[in-house]
């Protein structure tokens, strides 16, 4: 067979595996960003969570509005979800906290949005429809569901600066692309969903399926 034929067959071979791919979920540049990151585990890591006294400070901030929130608001009064932004994406920054005993019971890592761009360099947050961004604010977590992903929680923005995320259809659920452990570099990027790990959902879906009350998401920088 000639080159030009053989071109001719293999092109159309490759734009079918394409378009195969897009479809059925399992590469979506549009969703996830397309940087690739080092999957190089943080050495020394433990549960006693490497965060500075500010970070700690201003998780108990949150920790204490967020219990004010919930008592005052019919949420769960023991568990919240609080997850600080302004640390880098490779650490442990989505924070199981425990309401009763002021404490970070687990943590894990999450995305933050590209805006729409292939890769965001430092963080930009928005409402907009249609942005792509994080939203921050408070979400009330809601009915779970099977998606293009699999499991995801339906996220209901609480304040102005979230106010759109429904519509938006930002949504939790995992990703691959989410290391189940720290590294030292940036991980993927969203087009707004707080994304996690497979293994950490399954967590979090554990205090969610568990809890009688709406748990409560804080998402803040």
């Amino acid at each position: 067979m000639s080159k030009p034929r053989t071109l001719l067959f293999v092109i159309p071979v490759i734009i079918l595996l394409f378009a195969w791919f897009n479809s059925s979920g399992y590469w979506t540049p549009s969703t996830i960003g397309t940087k690739k990151v080092k999957t190089v585990p943080v050495e020394n890591s433990s549960k006693e969570y490497r965060t500075s006294n500010i970070v700690k400070e201003k998780l108990l901030a949150k920790a204490t509005e967020a219990k004010t929130f919930a008592e005052q608001n019919s949420y769960n009064e023991s568990i919240c979800f609080l997850v600080d932004m302004s640390l880098p994406s490779g650490q442990d920054r989505f924070f199981v906290y425990n309401l009763k005993k002021d404490s970070s019971q687990t943590a894990g890592l999450v995305t933050h949005g590209s805006c729409n761009t292939t890769w965001l360099e430092g963080r930009k947050f928005s409402n907009s429809p249609g942005c792509g961004c994080t939203s921050l604010g408070r979400y009330r977590i809601g009915n779970a569901y099977n998606g293009k992903f699999g499991l995801a929680f339906k996220l209901y923005g609480l304040d102005k600066t979230n106010s759109n995320a429904f519509n938006r259809f930002v949504v939790l659920h995992s990703h691959d692309c989410v290391p189940e452990t720290e590294v030292n570099d940036e991980i993927c990027q969203s087009l707004g969903c707080p994304t996690v790990s497979p293994g950490f959902l399954v967590k979090l879906k554990a205090f969610i399926y568990g809890s009688k009350k709406p748990v409560l998401l804080w998402i803040y920088n």
